[in-house]
């Protein structure tokens, strides 16, 4: 029986420890999931949920240890340059995202990956984009707000703009800081508020013009075939008539022969 309690008892004390630690590692994995990032300020309400604050602190690049359970998340007033691919994707549950007044003049494709289903509000306001990579967006419906930004209008942003769920001040915020091609009249002008504004009717008749070139140059092609061909048949039709010509006929080789059968 001594024996028998104390193996109880040692290994009582095992489990225990192991439990323990188990614990404490669950405990240790919410933390760093849940816990604030370093530098920015956090606060939680029922309404909003988690709110991480990480604006104007001269930033260079998105935090990569935002809480999961992150909700809205303000990157404002700072000195990034790009938004790299899956920069927030392990926040499913962000709802807000503010990345205004900084220095981005590039998404990368893959930037907003993983927030198509959660996310309702982008501010990307107050940048340096020129344009729009719809590859960063994948399926992205959040509302956005695009204004103050030295908008190059081109045929590609003019095709991107309709597929954005943008903010209502954005119709009249984005203004084309210079176009392709610059006498068209949008520099200066919103760009979805101009009318009869078409920034792809150049590249349209570029097109059209290389189409009929490669069409008139196939067609060159053909024709000088054919008269290679014909030329090339002619040349062996006149070799073989000749050909013939040179042949001793049937009636020359009758009349040889019935001089020499006269002779005999």
């Amino acid at each position: 029986m001594p024996l028998l309690a104390d193996w109880l008892l040692r290994h009582s004390v095992v489990m225990c420890l192991l439990l323990h630690s188990l614990v404490l590692m669950t405990f240790c994995f919410h933390h760093a999931a849940t816990s604030c990032s370093k530098s920015c300020y956090c606060s939680q309400s029922e309404t909003w949920g988690k709110t991480v604050r990480c604006s104007n602190l001269r930033l260079t690049e998105i935090p990569q240890d935002i809480p999961n359970d992150t909700r809205r998340l303000y990157l404002d007033f700072n000195l990034l340059t790009t938004v790299p691919a899956n920069a927030f994707l392990d926040l499913r549950l962000l709802n807000e995202l503010d990345l205004s007044h900084n220095e981005l003049a590039q998404l990368e494709s893959g930037a907003f990956r993983g927030l198509a289903s959660s996310l309702q509000f982008l501010d990307l306001s107050s940048n340096k984009l020129m344009t729009l990579n719809p590859e960063a967006f994948e399926g992205l419906q959040a509302r956005a707000n695009l204004t103050h930004n030295p908008w190059h209008c081109d045929c590609n942003l003019q095709n991107v703009m309709p597929h954005m769920n943008l903010e209502p001040a954005s119709l009249a915020g984005i203004v084309c800081q210079t176009s392709e091609p610059e006498d068209i009249g949008a520099k200066g002008n919103p760009l979805l508020l101009t009318k009869d504004l078409d920034l792809c009717a150049v590249l349209k008749k570029t097109t059209d013009v290389a189409m009929l070139v490669t069409m008139f140059g196939w067609f060159t092609m053909v024709i000088s075939y054919l008269v290679y061909y014909v030329r090339h048949n002619q040349e062996d039709a006149r070799r073989h008539l000749e050909y013939l010509k040179s042949l001793p006929s049937k009636q020359g080789k009758s009349e040889e022969s019935s001089t020499i059968s006269t002779v005999v």
